[in-house]
């Protein structure tokens, strides 16, 4: 049985919130508003917030195994250690392409940092999606994308799932874990007109997909071999971003949402849109998040 039951986690409001991740070594939860270029951090355990200025759009991050923070901004990939402030810059692969920003990424099941553009005015079909591997070198994996989002792999580490948002469509590929070779391509369920699109997502152990809705109002759980919708929570804001198990037992599911956009009249209709909610004891136990591994 699904717990619908949502709450918010702060008072703070992203314009853009997106990218949870647990950091399950310190028990906290990091979120991004990307449009402010602000990293997140709360620790349920002890009631603290603090948050980190990077000075330009951030589209996704991840811990790594040294605990520093691997980032996908605006001009290329950084690591950025929160102790000290500082932030390293690695590589930018679309220097060229300057009306382009990274939106969201993940670590695969091996440690390798895959992290998908697209186009800021969201007039042409530019995103490609990256992979940043243990070395630091850079792959393109996919081009022509329009909005590059969520993604997760399954516990068997042969499937990635994938969301490039314009199609309303998640897509799976056959996934081989040693080369991180994808490929056969294929749709496992598209989101009818008016429900929303598929935004970022994350999996539980039970190889269960959760997609936010952008513009949905809510999130839903999805059996990827059938496409079949098997349970939504509903929450008040229309701009559902992302989501990501955490708690110390990984069943508590953090949600992100969004305001960018809204009129005056939306946002008095729903004051919590850029909250990030939480819903403790969702019924479901998350799997861990992976880390950066460099080689």
């Amino acid at each position: 049985m699904i717990n619908t039951r949502w709450k918010t986690v702060t008072d703070t409001i992203s314009l853009l919130g997106e990218g949870p991740v647990w950091d399950e070594k310190q028990q906290r939860i990091l979120w991004l508003d990307i449009l402010n270029g602000r990293i997140h951090s709360y620790s349920p355990l002890t009631d603290t917030y603090h948050s980190h200025e990077t000075g330009q759009y951030i589209g996704a991050a991840v811990l790594s195994e040294s605990d520093t923070l691997i980032t996908a901004m605006q001009n290329g990939f950084y690591e950025i250690d929160e102790k000290t402030g500082d932030q390293r810059f690695l590589t930018d692969p679309e220097a060229h392409l300057p009306e382009n920003r990274f939106n969201d990424g993940k670590c695969d099941p091996s440690g390798r940092f895959w992290a998908g553009t697209m186009h800021i005015p969201e007039t042409a079909v530019t995103g490609n999606l990256y992979l940043l591997d243990h070395d630091g070198t850079v792959t393109r994996k996919l081009t022509e994308i329009g909005c590059s989002n969520g993604l997760a792999w399954n516990a068997a580490q042969d499937t990635m799932y994938y969301i490039d948002s314009p199609t309303r469509q998640v897509f799976a590929f056959d996934y081989d874990s040693e080369s991180a070779e994808i490929s056969n391509r294929r749709v496992i369920i598209t989101i009818p007109e008016g429900g929303g699109s598929p935004d970022g997502m994350t999996i539980d152990a039970e190889d269960q997909l959760w997609v936010a809705l952008w513009g949905g109002w809510k999130i839903v759980r999805v059996n990827p071999e059938s496409g079949e919708i098997t349970a939504q929570i509903d929450l008040p804001a229309a701009r559902i971003t992302s989501a990501a198990f955490g708690g110390p037992d990984f069943t508590d599911l953090y949600i992100t949402s969004a305001r960018v956009g809204l009129s005056e009249e939306e946002i008095a209709d729903q004051p919590l849109a850029g909250s990030l909610f939480v819903v403790e004891n969702v019924g479901v136990r998350g799997v861990p998040g992976v880390r950066y591994r460099r080689n």
